[in-house]
Formats: structure tokens, C-alpha cells, sequence
């Protein structure tokens, strides 16, 4: 298919997609701080106290000046007198979730990282090497656009009809102008911004928990909740529907084409996080938490 040169003015970054399978996208990394007081202002000796305040007395009776106290001596925190308990007192504590089966969860955190730096980065590296930003932004444009009924849905059941008929108006535009949903015309041509929804999103604003932390081989952080929610909008992901055999051959070159895609856009990401962190299992299993969290109350 020949792909026009002229581009609209607005060339807004579109709205990435999550996997569904092979690997998962870390969106968020963990900033982890720990700040403790160094040094404390020196104090006058306990047994010194009642001396010196009985020399002040005095010199004040006899109308002597009365020397200045001596200033204490800075602390070396520049932040000043803190204290580790008032640190562990103001520092906010993020949304928590249960890890009763942490042994299992680091086995499959270890199976993906390995399945990352050993088949996904590669793929997606070579995959980067040879298509440029403009024809891998074409095929992430395709990927969002096939998944509008699973927002379209969603907004509906969160109660935001507006949205849905939002993201309805847009699969209709990008689906024809856009020549399959190849381009995003209805954000690059006409300013319509859509908002993501997910089953396990719709499940959390009627007040249905994570239960507990739970990562898949392949598919990455998850919840009881949020697994729920994947197998709902598998349903209303029309490829799903390309075969009834669900091991179809088609069905999972698209959905291992979308993850190298989605990754060739993000390398360098996952090394970064796992960089920055003291545990980056902990620190990838509290940027789940984190996304989620934030998901649920937009």
C-alpha cells in the first residue's frame, strides 16, 4: 500500500497500547528516596544547666552585659533537624497490594526478563533497524484503532457515554479516511482525542479489589481483577474472532508483531527501571500498582 507524503499539521504521540500477550509494557518506573538527618545541634551538658542559669541571674542584678549564648552549631543536613522517624511520618505511602504467592511471582518475573533480553529486544532492535518511526507508527495506529470496541464498551459501562460515542466516532474516521486505521486522522485531522478503558479498569470503579499481586508467563503484572478483565476484552478484540482454534497461527503472529512493534517504540525503557531500583522486582510490582491505581480514578 502506497502511504501518502503529506501528513496533517498536528502530529500528536498516539496513545500506545497495551499487550496482549508475549511480553508486558512497563509503563512507569519507581523513584526510590531515603533521606535521614545526619547530626543533631549540640546541647549543654545536663549538669552544667543550673550553673550557667545561676551565673545569668547575677550578672542581670549586678546591670552587667550578658555575653551571648553561643549559637549551636549547624547540623551538616542540609535539609536541617530531621529525624528518621519524621521521615517515615511525612513520606506518603503509595497504593499497596498483597503478594501472597511471591515465590511463583518472581519465578514468572524472571521468565519474562529472561524472554525479554533473549527473544523480545532483539526482535524489536532488528525490527527498529529496518522499518522506520513512520511506517512502525502506522502499524501501532492499526493496533489502537482494532481495539476501539473494547473502549467503546467500556466507557459506556463506566457510565461516560460522551467518551463512547467519542471513541465511536473515531473508529469510524480512522477506519475510512484513515484507510484501516492506518492513520489517526481523527486526533492529526480533526483534534478528537479518545480515553482508554479497560474491562479491569470498569471492574475497579464499581469497587472490585486487585484480591493480590499475580504475574504470567508472557503477559506480565497482572491481578485476579485485572486477569478478569483481560480475558473480557480479549472477547471484544475482533481478531480474537480471525479463528475459532485459539492457537491460530494468524491470531498469534498479530499479537507477537504488536508486542515487537510496541517494544521497538520503548527499548532502553526496561533497563532503565531495572537501573534504578534496589529490587526491581518490588519496584515493577509497585509501578503496576501505581498505573492501575491512577487508571481507576481518571
Amino acid at each position: 500500500m502506497k502511504v501518502g507524503s503529506t501528513r496533517c499539521a498536528s502530529d500528536t504521540r498516539r496513545p500506545l497500547v497495551k499487550l496482549l500477550s508475549f511480553f508486558f509494557v512497563i509503563l512507569s518506573a519507581l523513584a526510590i528516596t531515603v533521606s535521614t538527618a545526619r547530626s543533631q545541634a549540640p546541647t549543654l551538658d545536663e549538669a552544667a544547666r543550673p550553673q550557667a542559669k545561676e551565673s545569668v541571674i547575677l550578672l542581670t542584678e549586678e546591670s552587667a552585659p550578658v555575653p551571648a549564648a553561643s549559637t549551636p552549631a549547624k547540623p551538616s543536613d542540609e535539609y536541617g533537624d530531621v529525624t528518621s522517624e519524621e521521615v517515615e511520618t511525612t513520606s506518603p505511602k503509595g497504593p499497596q497490594i498483597a503478594d501472597p504467592i511471591e515465590p511463583w511471582n518472581r519465578a514468572m518475573y524472571h521468565f519474562n526478563d529472561k524472554l525479554y533480553f533473549w527473544a523480545l529486544k532483539p526482535a524489536a532492535r532488528g525490527y527498529k533497524a529496518a522499518l522506520p518511526e513512520e511506517i512502525r507508527g502506522l502499524f501501532s495506529n492499526f493496533y489502537q484503532n482494532i481495539k476501539a470496541p473494547i473502549r467503546i464498551v467500556n466507557n459506556l459501562l463506566q457510565g461516560k457515554p460522551g467518551y463512547a460515542g467519542i471513541e465511536l466516532a473515531r473508529l469510524v474516521i480512522n477506519s475510512t479516511i484513515g484507510v484501516g486505521g492506518l492513520r489517526d486522522c481523527a486526533g492529526e485531522c480533526f483534534g478528537i482525542k479518545g480515553r482508554d478503558a479497560d474491562f479491569g479498569q470498569t471492574l475497579g470503579k464499581y469497587g472490585v479489589g486487585f484480591g493480590f499481586y499475580l504475574v504470567w508467563p508472557v503477559l506480565g503484572p497482572s491481578s485476579p481483577r485485572d486477569t478478569v478483565g483481560f480475558a473480557g476484552d480479549w472477547l471484544l478484540t475482533p481478531t480474537t474472532y480471525l479463528s475459532s482454534d485459539t492457537f491460530d497461527p494468524v491470531k498469534i503472529g498479530l499479537y507477537a508483531h504488536q508486542a515487537v512493534n510496541t517494544t521497538s517504540f520503548h527499548l532502553g525503557d526496561y533497563e532503565a527501571l531495572k537501573a534504578a531500583a534496589i529490587d526491581p522486582y518490588v519496584a515493577i510490582r509497585d509501578a503496576y500498582v501505581q498505573h492501575r491505581t491512577e487508571a481507576i480514578k481518571r
